[in-house]
């Protein structure tokens, strides 16, 4: 199963890019940004959202296909340098039980066009293993 950041740690902390996508989005429809700037997902983001997203039920804002997905990658103490992208509810699980506090990013792509923001950031970890009890799954 495809995890998601937002169902594997409970609470709302963390930061939401909501805002600062209308904005993207709204310039791009205004004409001061062009689709080459909106749609620059590297071939190692694409792969990872073809493989590892978990799919929106909205279309893609940009070419409106059904290809619109979210990547979550965890960063922190003991991970590679370029983050470890969550790929299931136990390696979620696992990394909210590290003692070492990381954060969580959640990034939206296209596996279409190539679309993709960062939507939600959050910290990961940091409490031990007490912290996963009651950690929801994917799914719902």
């Amino acid at each position: 199963m495809k995890m998601g950041l937002t169902q594997a740690v409970g609470g709302d902390a963390g930061i939401d890019y909501r805002l600062m996508r209308e904005m993207t989005l709204s310039a791009w429809r205004n004409g001061k940004v062009s689709v080459s700037e909106l749609c620059d997902a590297q071939p190692e983001l694409r792969r990872n959202a073809e493989f590892c997203g978990r799919p929106l039920e909205s279309p893609c804002p940009v070419c409106e296909t059904d290809g619109l997905v979210e990547v979550t990658y965890v960063f922190g103490p003991r991970l590679p340098g370029h983050g470890r992208c969550v790929t299931s509810d136990k390696e979620m699980t696992r990394l909210n039980a590290r003692k070492q506090p990381s954060v969580g990013y959640v990034v939206e792509v296209c596996t279409d066009c190539g679309w993709n923001h960062l939507t939600k950031s959050r910290s990961v970890g940091g409490c031990g293993v007490e912290a996963v009890e009651g950690v929801e799954g994917v799914g719902g």
